[in-house]
């Protein structure tokens, strides 16, 4: 039952937003669902939701405890005080003794409610320090006697009703507070010399009916908390789901479909990242065009199937011939590839672009009708600006790239062309 019914957390406090927002199990998911799919007044949270349920609310149920307890210790001091000042020495002397009882059994189970405890302390601590309260305030009224005995039970009660309503605690906690309230108030009335039993237990009565109007008021609050809770997990799980489906649509329309590495409009956004204003730049940038020889010989002589195999492997060998976190690759049209190296001058570019032509040949994918072997090669185009010289746009260190690459093809192919102005 105080699992199910549960606003107070016994364990550690979680640590961090990012805690709460770990995904839920699918089975935690599932009963979220079923839960929210029944009756409000059928919710019961268990298990994991009902421990997660106490994490949510301990703090805000614990802050709510320590400003109670530290209020009515307040207002019992300043009775304490008025009454000195208003009433006979006799009466004000009376009612000292009990009153004691209050700032001590509030403020210990305020000082106890600072930080999660465990659950036996914490319900020793709340239901024994209300028990003193409300036995403090009705022994007042005993011992003063006259119009202060029906007056100080009242007053109990009203005590009692308060605690009832604002502490967000189990159901067999607030049971528990409204039966000694009640227990107390018949006690002391049935002692009570201007009363008979009849009209001790008839009063009794008529406030058991208020009290226990108050206790299932308070489980509804409870329960409509538990709905809130369970609605906000829906809604969290349908925002984490709609956020990663947007963030798989994202990569899908950035990554090519074939080769799985990046497409051309990634590249696009990356070169105007790399080149936009402010961005901090390393020293010097080259760009490698890459394309395979003779390719729609290959796609004609063995089909389009091996094709879309040789361009995996292509794609695989130039990804693993290059700095993973700072080079980047793309499949810029059909049978091309763009590499963009950051941080690579005229002598670093070639090497990095030697490096990938050899791979590939070392690879010996068959291309039976290619004029260079009979095995896949490429030719590379190769575009640096130094480190000291002027700031080339991505469009014309590109269209070099190009350039280069055309003079590999006119070569012979199956070679790396470096780019030079002259």
């Amino acid at each position: 039952m105080e699992l199910q019914e549960s606003a107070i957390y016994a364990g550690p406090p979680i640590a961090s937003p990012e805690v709460r927002s770990q995904p839920l199990r699918p089975a935690v998911m599932a009963e979220v669902e079923r839960l929210l799919g029944g009756r409000t007044r059928d919710i019961r949270l268990k298990g994991e939701l009902g421990r997660l349920f106490e994490e949510r609310s301990w703090s805000r149920t614990a802050k709510i405890i320590r400003a109670w307890m530290i209020w009515v210790t307040l207002l019992d001091v300043l009775t304490l005080g008025l009454n000195a000042i208003l009433l006979p020495n006799a009466v004000a002397l009376s009612m000292l003794p009990p009153a004691c009882i209050l700032p001590p059994a509030a403020l210990a189970t305020a000082f106890i409610w600072r930080k999660p405890r465990g659950v036996g302390l914490q319900r020793v601590s709340l239901v024994a320090g209300l028990f003193l309260i409300l036995l403090s305030v009705a022994l007042v009224g005993v011992s003063a006697g006259g119009e202060f005995y029906e007056r100080h039970l009242n007053i109990m009660l009203f005590v009692a009703i308060t605690a009832i309503i604002i502490f967000s605690i189990p159901l067999a906690w607030t049971v528990a507070v409204a039966f000694f309230a009640l227990a107390l108030y018949l006690i002391f009335q049935l002692r009570n010399p201007m009363l008979d039993t009849g009209s001790a237990v008839a009063g009794t009565l008529f406030f058991t009916s208020g009290i226990v109007a108050t206790v299932v008021a308070r489980r509804t609050m409870t329960i409509l908390a538990q709905k809130t809770f369970l609605l906000e997990l829906r809604d969290k799980r349908r925002v984490a789901e709609l956020a990663d489906a947007n963030a798989r649509l994202e990569r899908l329309a950035k990554t090519d479909p074939l080769t799985g590495i990046a497409n051309r409009r990634w590249m696009m956004e990356t070169l105007n990242r790399l080149w936009g204003a402010g961005a901090e730049r390393p020293a010097g940038t080259a760009m490698l065009m890459c394309d395979i020889d003779d390719f729609k010989s290959l796609n004609d002589r063995l089909g389009h199937a091996e094709g879309d195999r040789c361009l995996v492997k292509v794609a695989g060998i130039i990804q693993s011939s290059v700095r993973r976190n700072r080079d980047h690759v793309a499949r810029y049209g059909g049978e091309e590839f763009l590499v963009v190296l950051p941080g690579a001058d005229v002598q670093a570019a070639p090497a990095t672009a030697e490096r990938i032509r050899a791979s590939v040949e070392a690879a010996s994918l068959p291309n039976p009708a290619s004029r260079v072997a009979p095995y896949v090669t490429l030719s590379i185009g190769v575009a640096a600006q130094g480190a000291a010289g002027e700031i080339i746009g991505p469009e014309r260190l590109q269209n070099q790239a190009d350039t280069a690459l055309y003079l590999a093809k006119k070569a012979g192919r199956n070679r790396v062309v470096l780019f030079r102005p002259e």
